[in-house]
């Protein structure tokens, strides 16, 4: 069995968490470092757009080549072939619904509002109480659903908790500070909950990049 090949970005928020959708799911890839500024000419022969996540499958038997190239996608169809602390709720009715709206909210327009934060920050413009306060109704929301269970969907972790993860770290890491004094304490303890994880520590190690070191590096199958 050809392995998949992942092409990942260490710091990237939508390559961080397809890796962690392949640590939660125990499915076994081949993890390819990259740097965009040396992309290698065969993740772009497979996905010519040259952003990460690329999750490439082989099936030798049809000699057939599939690519995932979008971090959602790449998500729903690692879960979809493992899901063993079933992340995607399937004893819960609509559960999944709920995660897909949850996520597609911050990918369409958090993620908006956030690189709108990051920017007023870095380059210390005026609009940053503004920037700052645009962003605070969606964690509102998420300290809300934190006020009677431990993750945004149930009790139990989801596919949501993992998909937004990454851009609640940097959220976070924008006012340090204000952060740690703003009114989302719930919020706080699910991040640091994930941030001090055994699973966190593995998805964000530090890799030889492939193009320098194309020695096989395996992620999945815990």
């Amino acid at each position: 069995m050809t392995l998949p090949i992942l092409y990942s970005l260490r710091n990237c928020p939508f390559a961080m968490r397809a890796r962690i959708a392949v640590y939660k799911s125990q499915y076994k890839v081949i993890l390819r470092d990259i740097v965009l500024s040396n992309k290698p000419k065969e993740m772009l022969e497979a996905s010519p757009k040259g952003t990460v996540p690329v999750l490439v499958l082989t099936c030798e038997a049809k000699n057939e080549l599939t690519v995932i190239d979008e971090s959602y996608d790449i998500m729903l169809w690692l879960l979809l072939q493992s899901d063993p602390n079933n992340l995607l709720h399937d004893h819960i009715d609509n559960a999944l619904p709920e995660m897909q709206r949850l996520i597609a909210k911050f990918d369409q327009e958090f993620k908006t509002k956030l690189e709108q934060y990051k920017c007023a920050k870095r380059y210390q413009e005026d609009s940053l109480l503004a920037r700052r306060e645009a962003c605070m109704p969606y964690l509102a929301d998420l300290e809300q659903r934190l006020s009677d269970q431990d993750f945004f969907i149930s009790s139990q972790e989801s596919w949501a908790d993992i998909a937004i993860l990454p851009f609640i770290r940097q959220f976070a890491r924008v006012e340090r500070q204000w952060y740690l004094q703003a009114p989302y304490p719930k919020v706080r303890q699910w991040l640091n909950r994930y941030l001090q994880s055994k699973m966190f520590s593995k998805v964000m190690t530090k890799h030889p990049l492939w193009l320098d070191n194309p020695q096989a590096i395996y992620l999945g199958d815990e």
